[in-house]
């Protein structure tokens, strides 16, 4: 496998192109709703798209995106940029981290010191893990798919090449949102190298079997199921998009930032524990270096592209399937789906289970040093 270090460099004329198009936005007329009621709110797109033109500091943010050792590899043919941190500790355990939408690497900065460096917030060099952040295929640097097919059960094959050919035989995975469905798939697939995967959701299309052999629905399952029906008839109207017109949303998104911006910024306010106020969690400069991301990169439609193989490909267990190696989880209390224990249990071996006192949806950028402390937890454990 060929690996080649990366260094992130937006040409100033992309800079300056992007400016040009927010400050000739042609803005959408208000409607008769309260703030939030039928997304975006008009009056904070404006300032943040106003701060996005004239303060923002895309140099900044490249500049210390580019502290963490980054690179690209070649795995079986697809374009993988990934970030690869080595810990500081006696004996690192290797952990591969996958991000989902509308994140991408960049949520899981403070995530990685933490991981990397336990000692310097006051943990136990013994914890330390080498973290690696691969970008999924059509995010950020992360070259789109050629072809067809690529789910996270695809993903994951690329994510065990990756890790064997950076010297890891065995190791842990950890992700929320897509990257929970990689992660799930990595133990599925490859549980001869997975020790266990730890995860802050569960992804949408997972389904265990329910058939007659098995344990009836609980109350709480009941619950659940019917919690989540409602909420995808209310906010599930962008994965609906995703999974079946893609193409068409990319065409408006890969073309306005001001629309990107709202497309990805109302989701971090309605999935984070922010009680209405997305700045009182994530600043300003936070949301835009993501949101520039995508926009340099050019990566909101091929990034799309995974929601249509994943529903090509759902997550669905057959009667009496187990995923062998152990799992985690930390369940926030504003994550946008809250599974109760047993959910889980039908398919996984669940070894740790934690409700946590807050958080939501970004878990690693709202609460690092709770999601760190588990992701230790779990791990320790299984190190040997």
């Amino acid at each position: 496998m060929q690996i080649e270090p990366f260094h992130i460099a937006v040409p100033d004329d992309d800079i300056d192109d992007l400016r040009r198009r927010i400050r000739a936005t042609r803005w959408a007329p208000a409607t008769p709703s309260s703030a939030w009621q039928q997304g975006v709110d008009s009056e904070w797109l404006r300032e943040l798209a106003h701060y996005w033109a004239g303060q923002f500091d895309w140099r900044a943010s490249e500049q210390r995106l580019n502290r963490q050792p980054q690179f690209v590899a070649d795995v079986h043919g697809q374009r993988v940029h990934f970030l690869h941190r080595r810990g500081a500790g006696p004996a690192p355990y290797p952990l591969v981290v996958t991000h989902g939408w509308p994140g991408s690497f960049v949520e899981f900065e403070a995530l990685i010191e933490r991981l990397c460096e336990p000692a310097a917030f006051g943990g136990d060099p013994a914890d330390s893990f080498d973290v690696v952040v691969p970008s999924l295929p059509g995010f950020a640097f992360s070259q789109a798919p050629a072809k067809p097919g690529m789910s996270a059960f695809q993903v994951a094959d690329l994510w065990a090449s990756l890790m064997r050919g950076l010297g890891y035989q065995h190791f842990g995975a950890q992700g929320g949102d897509l990257g929970a469905g990689v992660s799930v798939a990595l133990a599925a697939r490859h549980p001869q190298m997975v020790d266990g995967i730890h995860l802050n959701f569960l992804p949408g299309s997972y389904e265990p079997a329910i058939g007659a052999a098995q344990q009836p629905l609980t109350p709480e399952e009941e619950s659940f199921l019917r919690e989540k029906n409602e909420w995808v008839a209310l906010e599930g109207g962008y994965a609906h998009m995703h999974t079946t017109k893609p193409l068409t949303l990319a065409a408006s998104l890969n073309d306005s930032p001001v629309g990107l911006a709202a497309w990805i910024g109302e989701k971090f306010r309605a999935w984070s524990d922010c009680e209405g106020d997305v700045e009182r969690v994530f600043s300003k400069d936070e949301l835009l270096t993501n949101i520039s991301l995508y926009w340099y990169t050019q990566s909101i439609g091929p990034a799309m592209q995974m929601y249509w193989e994943n529903r090509l490909q759902p997550m669905r267990f057959a009667d009496g399937q187990r995923v062998v190696p152990p799992v985690g989880f930390a369940r926030f209390p504003k994550e946008i789906s809250r599974p109760p224990r047993s959910w889980l249990e039908r398919t996984f071996n669940v070894v740790q289970w934690t409700d946590m006192p807050g958080g939501g949806h970004f878990a690693a950028m709202e609460k690092p040093d709770l999601l760190a402390a588990e992701i230790r937890a779990f791990f320790r454990p299984l190190r040997a």
